[in-house]
């Protein structure tokens, strides 16, 4: 009798031990900024985490920072928008696979009086061009971000060398988007950003959108598990799990129901 409550007891505790395990399974996402100050991850991952009891820790920090925080082993999944260095992350072993989850676009913002006269147009090469040649303030995030690679991809297509004109009237803040976004409102200044973290941001002061709709300012997020084979720390089978989930039916509806002032900030596209 005292046996069978003495491994009754031992039943129940390695149930309890077993069950508290599993509540304290976390991964770590090395994230873009934009996917957190939008709010979007705060709008999806409860739903993931109710489902799977894993818990999703994001470390949001620019697309250039978190690739490298990812080659150094220092998270689980890699969720960011610059598609050239995503499949060389890959490429170099660093992620198993890249899967294609949401997109958006840039857009590019600047004052109201808008000095560079190229308010209401589509191209942003045309655009950028006509800023140079005003000598109009322009903003840049000056970060390696997804932002940073697309908006240095776009002054090369305008045969423009902006490092020549730093710290006159090219200002890099090697910040996030929100700061970037404060110093452009202030000095009345253009920049580059997603139109999520755009729609979020609540100081625009007399900032409005200048420039959208051009092809190019398109902005596709990918989604990578970091190779175990190069980290053996990595949580291969949780972190694939959460992009099953996120580029399955439900995480793929979350995405596309999450929305600011009735507007859908991101648009899921996985394959």
């Amino acid at each position: 009798m005292i046996g069978s409550v003495f491994r009754m007891g031992a039943l129940v505790l390695g149930l309890m031990a077993g069950s508290l395990a599993q509540a304290g399974d976390f991964i770590v996402v090395q994230s873009t900024t934009s996917t957190q100050n939008s709010g979007l991850l705060d709008h999806i991952l409860p739903a993931f985490e109710a489902e799977t009891g894993i818990e999703v820790r994001v470390v949001a920090v620019g697309t250039g920072q978190a690739i490298r925080n990812a080659a150094n082993g220092d998270g689980d999944v890699l969720l960011v928008h610059a598609k050239a260095a995503e499949e060389k992350f890959v490429a170099e072993g660093w992620g198993v696979e890249r899967f294609d989850v949401m997109y958006n676009d840039f857009v590019l913002v600047g004052p109201a009086s808008d000095p560079a006269g190229v308010r209401g147009g589509s191209d942003i090469v045309a655009a950028l061009s006509a800023i140079a040649g005003a000598e109009a303030p322009f903003a840049s995030r000056g970060d390696d971000s997804g932002t940073h690679k697309a908006e240095l991809r776009h002054w090369a297509s305008a045969g423009i060398d902006v490092s020549a004109a730093s710290g006159g009237w090219y200002r890099e803040t090697g910040s996030g988007m929100g700061a970037t976004l404060n110093l452009a409102a202030g000095m009345g200044a253009y920049a580059l950003s997603d139109r999520a973290t755009w729609i979020a941001f609540g100081n625009k002061g007399d900032l409005v959108v200048a420039v959208e709709g051009d092809a190019r300012l398109f902005n596709q997020y990918g989604v990578i598990l970091v190779n175990p084979a190069k980290h053996p720390g990595v949580k291969a089978e949780a972190g694939q799990r959460f992009i099953d989930w996120l580029t399955g039916d439900e995480g793929q509806a979350a995405i596309a129901g999450y929305t600011l002032d009735g507007q859908q900030l991101f648009f899921p596209n996985a394959k």
